[in-house]
C-alpha cells in the first residue's frame, strides 16, 4: 500500500493533463515534421511557435479535464463504485476519441488545402458520398483506422492502470480546510491554464498570428480550439452571393473597378505610381481615441478645446464631413487596415479567424519599416491578428516595450506614447510607415504629472456639457490628447524626416453626444457616433489650408495615402482615392449599426442621409440640411432615395463578400 497526501481527484486531474499535453505535444511535431518547409524555415520563430502552441494545448486539456474535478462525489467515484469507473472511462474515452478525430481531420484538411480545420469544412457535408469517396481515395484510411484503434486501447489501459493505482491507495485523512484548499489551488491552477496568459486579457486564437510567417501562426494553431472559435462564427451565412453580383454593376462603377467582371465578381483597381517625389515620404497614421467631430474646436466647439490641432488643420487638408462605418476601435482599426468595413455582428472582424488575413494597401508600401505603437495592450484591443497576420515586416510596440511607466487600465499617457514613438522613428534611415493609436481618452481620464506643462482648465459643468463634453475630467482629458498632439509635432519638427512625412490624424470613432453648435442631423440622426475630422498635414508635401465640406469614409484613407505618397498599389478596398477629382460627385459614407437581430445601414450624402435595415426594409430618407431632419422626405425625393438603398445595400453585401474574399494570395 502507498500514502497519498493529495486527493485522488487532484491526482487522476494532474496525471490525465499530462497524458493529454504528451499527446498533444506530439502531433504538433508531427505536423511540424509534415508539413514544414526546409525551402522557408521558421528558424527563429520556431521555439516561440512551439511555446505559443504548448499554451493552446494546455488550454484544451484544461478545458476537457477539469470536470474531473467531480470525480470527489462519492456515488460517481470512479475509484470506489464500478458504476463511476465506467462513467469517468467512457467520459475520457470519448473526448479524447473526437479530440484525436478532429487532429486527423485537421492533418487532411491542411495537406488538401494548407489550411487548418475550420468552420468552412462543414461544406464537404454537402455532398457527403463524395467527401468520403475523396477521402476513401486519397489518405490511407485502414492505417488511420488501425492506429486510432491502437492509441484508445492503449489509452484505456493506461486508465485502467491510473484507476487501478487510485482505488488500492490508502489515504491519509486529512482536515477539511486542508483538503479544501488542495481543492481550491487546483481549480486556480486549471483556470489559469484556460485563461492563459498573464495579461488583463486571455490567450486568444490572435495570439497564434504574431508573425507574418504563415506556417507560424498554423504551427502555433491548436485545431480543435481553432474549430470550436470559427463554428461560433459560422451560424450565419457569411454572404449572398447572388445579391452581391446583383448589385455588381452599381458597386463596381461606384468604385471605378478598371475591368468589370461581373461573373468573378473581380473589384480590383489597380493605380499606378502617383507624383514623383525627390524623396520617398515617411508616413504617420494617428488614431485617435473618440475624437468626436463635435468636441473639436476647428468644427465649431466654443470651448477651443484644441488648439493645436486646429493649427494644424489650418495648415493641412482637412475633411469636415468625414465618417468611420461604425464605433469600436478594433472596428475602426480593421477598416483601416483593411479598407472593407467590418460588417460582423457577432463579435468583430478582427475577433474572426476565418476573415484575419486580408490583402492589405500598406503592403504597397516597398522598402518601408512599417511600425504600431499603443499605449496599452493590443489584446485588448483584439487586433493582434489583423496586424500581425497581413502587414509584412510589422514591428509593434505596446505595453511592456516602452520605458514611460503605466498611468492606468490603457497603459500608458497618450503624451508618453508620441514621445517613445518619436524617439524610434527619428533613429530611421529608411522611409518608415507608422501607425500610432491613442487610448488615454477612456475613463478614469487619468493626466500623468509629468505632463510637459499641460494645464487643467476649471469650466463648469454645465459649459462643458453645453459644448457636448460629459464631465470636466472628459473635456480635460480631450484637451491632454491635443496637448499630446502638440508636444509630438513640435519634437517633430526638430526631426530631418519631418519635411519628408505625410502625417494623418483622425479619430477612431465618434461619441453619441449632443452640443449646441452642432448640425441638428448630426445630433437627431444620431451621426455624432461616427462623425469624426480626419486631416493630411504634410507641410514639406502637400499646400495646405484646404476645407474638403464632402463626405469622406475611413475606407479611402490607405488609398488616398498610398496615392499622395507616389506608391503604386492593388485596390481591392471599397476605399477610393479622396484627392481623384472623378469621385468628386459620387462622395459618400457608409454606415452601420451591428444589431445582431437585424443590422442597420445607411449611406452618407452631401445632402441626405439614408438609413435602412440590412435587408432593405425600413428605408428612410433624411435631408441633411434640414431644421427638421427626422422628417422622411423619401416620397419628395423618390429617385435619389432608391439611388442611396440601392448603393447602401450594395456596399453592404459587397464588404460581407469581400471579407471572405480578399486574402493577398488571390493576387499574387
Amino acid at each position: 500500500m502507498r500514502y497519498i497526501e493529495t486527493p485522488r481527484p487532484i491526482r487522476f486531474l494532474a496525471a490525465s493533463i499530462v497524458l493529454n499535453l504528451i499527446l498533444f505535444t506530439a502531433l504538433r511535431l508531427a505536423f511540424l515534421a509534415a508539413f514544414g518547409s526546409p525551402g522557408d524555415p521558421l528558424g527563429p520563430l520556431l521555439w516561440k511557435t512551439l511555446y505559443i502552441g504548448f499554451k493552446f494545448d494546455l488550454k484544451l486539456a484544461a478545458i476537457m479535464n477539469l470536470p474531473l474535478m467531480l470525480t470527489w462525489v462519492w456515488f460517481i467515484s470512479p475509484y470506489d463504485k464500478t458504476s463511476g469507473r465506467w462513467l469517468w472511462g467512457a467520459y475520457l474515452v470519448t473526448v479524447n476519441f473526437l479530440v484525436l478525430l478532429t487532429y486527423i481531420f485537421d492533418f487532411g484538411h491542411y495537406a488538401y488545402l494548407t489550411l487548418r480545420l475550420d468552420a468552412t469544412a462543414l461544406r464537404f457535408l454537402l455532398n457527403p458520398l463524395i467527401s468520403m469517396q475523396m477521402i476513401w481515395e486519397t489518405y490511407p484510411v485502414i492505417p488511420i483506422a488501425l492506429g486510432v484503434a491502437a492509441f484508445i486501447i492503449l489509452y484505456v489501459f493506461v486508465i485502467i492502470r491510473l484507476l487501478g493505482k487510485m482505488s488500492s491507495a490508502m489515504v491519509i485523512t486529512a482536515s477539511r480546510g486542508k483538503r479544501g484548499a488542495v481543492y481550491a489551488i487546483a481549480f486556480i491552477l486549471c483556470i489559469a491554464a484556460i485563461y492563459g496568459k498573464f495579461s488583463y486579457y486571455p490567450l486568444r486564437w490572435s495570439d497564434a498570428f504574431f508573425s507574418t510567417h504563415p506556417f507560424s501562426s498554423a504551427l502555433a494553431t491548436n485545431p480543435v480550439l481553432n474549430l470550436v472559435e470559427t463554428l461560433k462564427k459560422h451560424k450565419r451565412k457569411p454572404f449572398d452571393t447572388e445579391l452581391v453580383k446583383k448589385h455588381y454593376p452599381l458597386v463596381s462603377h461606384f468604385l471605378g473597378v478598371d475591368r468589370p467582371d461581373p461573373e468573378n465578381l473581380s473589384f480590383i483597381r489597380r493605380v499606378g505610381p502617383g507624383a514623383n517625389w525627390k524623396q520617398t515620404p515617411n508616413v504617420i497614421i494617428v488614431l485617435l481615441e473618440s475624437f468626436a467631430h463635435y468636441k473639436v474646436g476647428v468644427m465649431d466647439n466654443p470651448l477651443d478645446p484644441t488648439p493645436n490641432f486646429d493649427a494644424l488643420a489650418s495648415e493641412g487638408i482637412l475633411y469636415t464631413r468625414f465618417y468611420t462605418p461604425h464605433s469600436g476601435t478594433a472596428r475602426s482599426v480593421f477598416t483601416t487596415i483593411t479598407g472593407l468595413p467590418d460588417v460582423e455582428t457577432d463579435r468583430t472582424a478582427s475577433r474572426n479567424p476565418m476573415v484575419v488575413r486580408q490583402h492589405t494597401i500598406v503592403d504597397a508600401f516597398k522598402g518601408y519599416e512599417k511600425f504600431y505603437f499603443l499605449g496599452g495592450s493590443l489584446n485588448w484591443a483584439n487586433i493582434r491578428g489583423i496586424l500581425m497576420r497581413n502587414i509584412e515586416g510589422l514591428e509593434i510596440h505596446e505595453e511592456g516595450s516602452y520605458t514611460a511607466p503605466r498611468v492606468d487600465v490603457w497603459g500608458i499617457s497618450d503624451l508618453h506614447l508620441f514621445e517613445e514613438a518619436g524617439n524610434i522613428l527619428k533613429q530611421r534611415e529608411k522611409p518608415f510607415f507608422a501607425i500610432i493609436q491613442t487610448s488615454g481618452n477612456h475613463r478614469p481620464y487619468t493626466i500623468p504629472e509629468d505632463n510637459r506643462g499641460f494645464t487643467i482648465r476649471k469650466e463648469t459643468e454645465e459649459a462643458v456639457k453645453e459644448a457636448g463634453f460629459i464631465s470636466v475630467e472628459e473635456f480635460n482629458s480631450f484637451r491632454f490628447m491635443d496637448h499630446s498632439i502638440g508636444h509630438f509635432i513640435q519634437q517633430a519638427k526638430k526631426e530631418k524626416y519631418f519635411e519628408n512625412t505625410i502625417f494623418v490624424f483622425y479619430g477612431d470613432h465618434g461619441l453619441p453626444g449632443h452640443a449646441r453648435h452642432m448640425n441638428r442631423a448630426e445630433d437627431l440622426l444620431a451621426l455624432t457616433t461616427f462623425h469624426v475630422p480626419l486631416l493630411i498635414y504634410a507641410p514639406g508635401i502637400v499646400e495646405g489650408g484646404v476645407v474638403d465640406r464632402k463626405p469622406a469614409s475611413e475606407v479611402d484613407v490607405m488609398p488616398t495615402v498610398a496615392s499622395l505618397a507616389g506608391m503604386p498599389y492593388l485596390n481591392n478596398t471599397l476605399g477610393r482615392d479622396l484627392l481623384d477629382p472623378k469621385y468628386n460627385d459620387q462622395r459618400y459614407a457608409f454606415t452601420m449599426y451591428h444589431f445582431p437581430a437585424m443590422p442597420q445601414i445607411g449611406v452618407v450624402g452631401e445632402d441626405f442621409y439614408l438609413t435602412m435595415n440590412a435587408d432593405g426594409t425600413g428605408r428612410k430618407l433624411h435631408d441633411y440640411h434640414s431644421d427638421k431632419p427626422r422628417v422622411e422626405v423619401n416620397e419628395m425625393h423618390p429617385g435619389k432615395a432608391d439611388q442611396m438603398a440601392e448603393l447602401a445595400r450594395g456596399l453592404h453585401e459587397t464588404a460581407k463578400y469581400l471579407l471572405y474574399n480578399n486574402k493577398p494570395e488571390n493576387f499574387r
